[in-house]
């Protein structure tokens, strides 16, 4: 499998794990409590695949710039949490980040 693809799987499992995180109520839920920690398994699993092909800090930079950024959609539109401008700002930054990192890091 590419490790683009795997990346997609850490991507999606971290977000799943962070979902139902907040769904455990301090871990006093027992079924999003075993989603949560085997999402963040399977999470990890994946990155640690990932970054045999892909170098570490192209990797993670993705993984954090892209789950950032779904993660704030979901928290808007799922948990119907607020947002505000110097949110949006930063998000927008960390996206600059991930692409600059991207296009212009070492490994390239």
């Amino acid at each position: 499998m590419n490790g683009y693809v795997y990346l997609l799987v850490a991507i999606v499992a971290e977000l799943l794990g962070t979902n139902f995180l907040k769904l455990t109520n301090g871990f006093t839920k027992l079924l999003p409590t075993l989603i949560s920690l085997l999402s963040y398994g399977f999470a990890f699993y994946f990155l640690s695949l990932v970054v045999k092909n892909i170098p570490i800090n192209i990797a993670y930079a993705i993984w954090s710039g892209v789950g950032i950024i779904l993660m704030t959609v979901i928290s808007v539109f799922v948990f119907h949490n607020p947002i505000n401008v110097p949110t949006v700002l930063g998000i927008l930054f960390i996206t600059l980040g991930v692409i600059l990192v991207n296009l212009f890091g070492v490994s390239h």
